[in-house]
């Protein structure tokens, strides 16, 4: 089946490719530069005097392709071409499946898959875009009976599945794993038996590296095999030959080795190929669910191909791979979970030159802040995320843990060291510099989901004993550890859609139970006394026409602050959606927005139409109609985000009252007694406003304009004009 032909010279016993090589790189002899007669004399003499060759790679003979949805089937793809080339001498074509004709699966000797599993709106495991076509073409194939069983008989192949576990067991690599089952119904060899990646095991990368080593002999071996069957020099079998057995058979395990695939070569043994043998996928039976817990078609485990799981010992959260594409990203890593980065706001604020929304809002000063996470995984893969989706997942916690207080201890040093690598930062201010080695905030708001981390209770309960106010932000999956968290300087709940829908279209979560715990987290605000906020990022084409929907979900948490904001775009890098810079919106859309969801608010309250009785309502207080619940408190315009609270207590005689007494918080903290979020409230200054002329900026900072270019600017200015 697809056997390379030998050239007549390797027929008859001549010169082969290697034995040239290996005349070329032996040393000339002692009579090798003395003039020769004859073009063929001249050609071994500059033979003779050429450095040793490289041994060759083989021609082509085959293709890898990926269909990837965040990159990293990309990644693998481009890694194991290079891997076969250079410790295998096996070169094969790497391909995005995108652009790649199915039809032509029939002429290629071997086809290598790299493929992940992305979950798309409806919750259906499905390829990713790139290899949609790919996949379905292999589907509808193998159940047509024109193709038949033989279609892809000279067609070796293999797949590698980049997976998640923790999305449950029939999504895991579930692309993957269909792929497989049609390309060996349609009459496809496997070099290898499919091979699970989990992302979740923290070990895809040993697990590819195992894959990809085992596949590089396999084929380097059926390729010496059939050369020697082709020159007659060996009567070896074809690789995978097997007597007796169906295609697509498994030969017996030996002790302490994986199993091999094995098939008959003949006609009638491959038309033996039934569904039993190799699963409809439409029904799975007990072997295909337990294949589907060990995380590999083969028998051995992927898990413990990536090096052992066994024990029940926990494993570090962040692998050395994550770690080191963090670190090279500016993180500073804590212990084996947390991290720690410098915010270009504080940069900004160590030059005088301006604060974040924050500061506008509630009054932090941002060279004073330390953004931190005690947990880098998360229980989502927003389509926004502005991390790609590097960093773990996981529906609870299963690493190891670091205590609480070398964790506080760790991130305060490290945050120190990057504020005193600020010093000769030209424009640093030298008391800012020394304000900035005394943190006062902590925005546990960096990545992933802090609140998984089990003892975020102590967590926080350090920061306060050391007078740095919390600013703590959840993704609405985690109700419980809402409701178990002692008091927070504000606790923010991420509302990212208004419906069912569009929460799993956008976030992407990883509960199937998702609403519920979405709609538990906003309920579980209702009970706390400090300040709550509901945190919406608006997409534009995703949910940034949902006012209405969103006015309704206002009752279940009762929060003190609304902030709006929109979407920041970072790049395409992450695969994971579609987002280009169309979906950021303007500040004057995040405006409209919040206006909208202040019209719908009282729309659903008074039960009236709000804008068509504006000519007739009462005065406005805040910017909305003094009974609203809501006004229009602050806006920001270089963060594209807006505040919206609650008259009742934040307005104060017309006066709005949005910033933050950090020492009186602490001192309300440290007392033990209950309190409430109007006891540690400031006046917000003029500059903050919603509408004011300073569109949040502090007056008493140097403003740094810089161009930017973007797409839509000069029309949105046209425009206006």
């Amino acid at each position: 089946m697809g056997a390379k032909q030998s050239s007549p010279a390797d027929a008859s016993g001549g010169e082969t490719d290697a034995s040239a090589s290996a005349r070329a790189a032996a040393p000339p002899s002692a009579g090798a530069t003395k003039p020769r007669a004859g073009l063929d004399a001249a050609a071994r003499d500059l033979s003779a005097a050429l450095p040793a060759a490289e041994p060759a790679a083989a021609p082509v003979g085959g293709r890898i392709l990926f269909g990837s949805q965040t990159g990293t089937a990309r990644r693998l793809a481009h890694k194991l071409a290079n891997s076969l080339e250079t410790r295998h001498g096996v070169r094969l074509e790497t391909t995005d499946a995108s652009g790649y004709d199915p039809e032509d699966l029939v002429r290629e000797p071997v086809v290598l898959v790299l493929l992940s599993t992305y979950e798309d709106a409806e919750g259906n495991a499905v390829a990713p875009e790139s290899a949609r076509w790919l996949c379905r073409w292999a589907e509808e194939s193998a159940r047509d009976e024109r193709f038949g069983a033989l279609h892809l008989k000279d067609t070796r192949f293999a797949v590698f599945g980049c997976g998640n576990r923790e999305y449950g067991a029939a999504r895991f690599n579930a692309a993957a794993r269909r792929l497989d089952q049609d390309l060996a119904r349609l009459g496809g060899e496997r070099v290898l038996r499919r091979a699970d990646g989990d992302e979740s095991s923290g070990r895809m990368e040993e697990q590819f590296h195992e894959w990809a080593d085992k596949l590089g002999e396999r084929l380097k071996k059926a390729e010496t095999r059939e050369k020697g069957d082709a020159s007659g020099a060996s009567d070896a079998p074809r690789f995978g030959a097997g007597k007796g057995r169906p295609r697509g058979s498994v030969a017996k395990k030996d002790e302490g080795s994986p199993t091999s695939v094995v098939a008959d070569d003949t006609a009638e043994g491959r038309a033996y190929d039934t569904e039993e043998e190799e699963g409809s996928g439409d029904e799975r039976g007990e072997d295909d669910d337990a294949a589907l817990e060990a995380g590999s078609e083969d028998d051995m485990d992927m898990e413990d191909i990536g090096g052992g799981g066994g024990g029940g010992e926990r494993r570090e959260m962040v692998t050395p791979q994550l770690r080191a594409a963090l670190t090279k990203q500016g993180y500073k890593i804590l212990g084996s979970h947390s991290g720690v980065k410098l915010c270009r706001w504080t940069k900004a604020q160590l030059r005088g030159r301006g604060g974040c929304y924050k500061h506008s809002f509630y009054g932090i000063e941002s060279h004073r802040c330390m953004e931190a996470t005690p947990s880098l995984a998360c229980a989502n893969k927003c389509v926004f995320c502005w991390r790609h989706h590097t960093n773990p997942v996981g529906r609870e916690w299963r690493w190891q843990m670091d205590d609480a207080e070398t964790l506080v201890t760790s991130a305060i040093s490290e945050h120190k060291g990057m504020i005193k690598q600020m010093k000769g930062v030209p424009g640093v201010l030298p008391e800012r510099l020394a304000e900035g080695m005394d943190p006062r905030h902590c925005a546990l708001s960096l990545v992933g989901e802090p609140i998984m981390y089990p003892e975020i209770d102590k967590f926080v309960s350090l920061l306060h004993a050391k007078r740095i106010s919390t600013f703590l932000v959840t993704n609405a999956q985690f109700p419980d550890a809402i409701t178990n968290l002692p008091p927070i300087t504000q606790l923010y709940v991420s509302v990212d859609a208004a419906t069912p829908e569009t929460l799993k279209a956008i976030d992407r979560p990883l509960f199937g139970d998702y609403w519920d715990r979405f709609v538990g987290s906003l309920t579980a605000l209702r009970d706390k006394n400090q300040r709550t906020v509901y945190r919406l990022t608006l997409v534009a084409g995703w949910n940034a026409s949902d006012a209405a929907e969103y006015a309704k979900l206002i009752d279940l948490g009762k929060p003190d602050l609304i902030e709006i904001k929109g979407m920041t775009y970072c790049g395409a890098t992450s695969g994971a959606s579609n987002l280009t810079m169309k979906n950021v919106p303007y500040h004057d859309d995040v405006k409209k927005f919040g206006e909208a969801l202040c019209t719908a608010r009282i729309n659903l309250v008074s039960g009236r139409d709000a804008e068509k009785d504006a000519a007739e309502d009462e005065p406005l207080t805040g910017g909305t109609p003094r009974s609203a619940e809501y006004g229009l408190a602050c806006e920001h315009a270089h963060s594209c985000c807006i505040l919206l609270a609650r008259k009742d207590p934040y307005l104060v005689d017309g006066k709005w009252h949005t910033w933050i007494d950090y020492e009186k918080f602490q001192e309300l903290v440290a007392s033990g007694e209950p309190f409430t979020s109007d006891q540690y409230m400031l006046p917000t200054p003029h500059w903050s406003v919603w509408g004011a002329e300073e569109g949040g900026f502090d007056p008493g900072e140097t403003r740094v304009r810089k161009v930017r270019n973007h797409p839509g600017k000069e029309k949105k200015e046209e425009a206006k004009a």
